[in-house]
């Protein structure tokens, strides 16, 4: 499944991870530097298990864990309209 932002949503990282902007209502959502990891993994066309491989390398315990929190971003990103698949 490929990830996307709409077009009226704009993307930008900061020093401490990236901000969501939605143009058309005027809110943002602000993530912090593993979740700005995560949206651009999603983005380049990766899926919800690299995202997680890559937060957490070698540690199947913390996979597991990631994989989860990574899952409740895209949902989170995907209610609150800021990305589409």
């Amino acid at each position: 499944m490929r990830f996307a932002l709409p077009p009226h949503v704009t993307n930008t990282e900061t020093e401490h991870g990236a901000v969501l902007l939605n143009e058309k209502t005027g809110r943002y959502w602000q993530a912090n530097d593993a979740g700005a990891r995560v949206l651009r993994c999603l983005l380049d066309g990766g899926t919800a298990e690299t995202a997680a491989a890559a937060l957490r390398p070698g540690d199947p315990k913390a996979y597991e864990r990631a994989l989860r929190d990574v899952r409740a971003m895209i949902d989170g990103l995907r209610d609150a309209g800021l990305v589409i698949s």
